[in-house]
């Protein structure tokens, strides 16, 4: 394999597992969404399923963590690239399946106004 293909080998483990977590989020909270709608579907009480809803939250916190950690390794990737001489992008200008929307960088949070 020349630099180009083992360069492009590790973009897509990077982005198979950047999805791979945001998939996790989104089933764990499909999860949370399920206890809340089934306990209300069998009429019990809010207490009934709060600890076990209480870990899937936990579970939920865990993944963002896991997510920003990923985040963050590909930040590093990419100043490794840069610093090696490697150019900005290694690929394609975008990555499969991404829109056309302007790049952007940093993290950023929606705020209520």
């Amino acid at each position: 394999m020349d630099k180009a293909q083992v360069i492009a080998s590790v973009a897509g483990d990077l982005n198979a597992t950047e999805q791979a977590v945001d998939a996790a989020i989104a089933r764990a909270t499909t999860l949370v969404q399920s206890m809340i709608g089934s306990r209300t579907a069998l009429n019990l009480s809010p207490v009934a399923g709060a600890d076990a809803q209480t870990k899937a939250l936990e579970a939920i916190a865990a993944l963002g963590a896991a997510r920003q950690a990923v985040v963050a390794c590909h930040e590093e990737l990419a100043k490794d690239h840069r610093r090696l001489g490697y150019g900005v992008y290694a690929g394609a200008e975008s990555k499969p399946g991404e829109s056309s929307r302007p790049k952007t960088t940093g993290e950023h949070r929606l705020r209520a106004v």
